[in-house]
């Protein structure tokens, strides 16, 4: 298996969830831009300001010039195809994809001819999203994370627990194939000597059974994939983790703050000022056919004091 198939097994355990929030408002003739969120609005509340700051430094502000309008899963993907189905019918001029792949895969089942952006994708070719990240081909394109942001997140938690030797990926059942599960577990054999054992999580019922088999594991160390059913049930695996003193690497920096030892990955506001740059290109005539898919290059790392002590 080839380097990059390895490393896109990897990303596939690091998604990242981050949220992305606007305020809804009317605006007659202004282009409207929809937001389609998987979090909470109240999660994505801290966003806000950052993602309007960056619209403006193109000259594009909500009510005056544009039109944001936001619908919120409040963290359940479910409701993503029907809200997905909503902003069109709103006859939405761009989609902003808030959720990840989930978000993303939702509105362009609904639509193949509005804009959809991504705010932050998860092997955006292998998941079919896009044709090819320099030229994506249809009507999606937008921001994915580096293929090494998997591998990273696990140096971190080697650099934290230099004698790791027990570590868990706690995954969906299906998110990633036999050989992508293979390629991971040869990547991190080779570069940090520790073997991962994934634990995969069927349905919300499921979970339960599979925070047993971490405990019976004895994991030192737990990294949760980036993966709608996982977030959903965030405060029970934060809650585990922290009770099994279980250091764990999460997709979403607002685990954080529910009580999560570690966030790595794209920071917010990066992700933000590109999302703003693609509508603004967009807006000016540009198809997301001929607009490469970018990388962020700033990345945020979070640490929960109080887990940590």
């Amino acid at each position: 298996m080839d380097r990059r198939k390895i490393t896109s097994a990897l990303l596939a355990l690091a998604g990242s969830v981050g949220p992305l929030s606007v305020r809804a408002q009317r605006a007659d003739a202004s282009p409207r831009i929809g937001v389609l969120l998987l979090t909470s609005l109240a999660t994505a509340k801290p966003s806000l300001d950052g993602f309007r700051s960056s619209l403006r430094e193109l000259g594009l502000v909500d009510g005056r010039n544009i039109h944001l309008e936001v619908l919120s899963a409040e963290g359940n993907a479910d409701r993503l195809p029907e809200l997905a189905a909503q902003l069109v019918a709103r006859k939405v001029d761009i989609i902003v994809a808030g959720g990840g792949n989930a978000s993303t895969i939702a509105a362009r089942n609904v639509t193949q001819t509005i804009p959809i952006i991504m705010t932050l994708s998860i092997n955006a070719v292998e998941a079919g999203l896009v044709q090819s990240l320099a030229r994506p081909g249809g009507n999606v394109t937008g921001m994915t994370a580096p293929l090494d942001l998997g591998l990273k997140q696990i140096q971190l938690l080697k650099e934290l627990l230099p004698a790791l030797s027990r570590l868990v990926v706690l995954v969906r059942h299906d998110q990633l194939s036999p050989a992508e599960l293979q390629g991971a577990t040869m990547a991190v054999q080779a570069l940090l000597g520790l073997t991962p054992q994934f634990v995969e999580v069927r349905s919300p019922q499921d979970l339960q059974r599979a925070l047993a088999a971490i405990r019976t594991a004895r994991a030192e160390a737990m990294i949760v994939s980036g993966d709608p059913l996982l977030y959903q049930q965030r405060e029970q695996i934060v809650a585990f983790a922290r009770a099994a003193k279980i250091a764990d690497m999460t997709p979403a920096p607002d685990m954080i703050d529910a009580g999560a030892l570690l966030y790595y990955g794209p920071h917010p506001q990066e992700l933000y000022r590109g999302v703003a740059r693609f509508i603004d290109r967009i807006l000016k005539g540009a198809k997301p056919a001929d607009l490469p898919v970018e990388q962020p290059t700033l990345f945020e790392l979070a640490i929960n004091l109080g887990t940590a002590k």
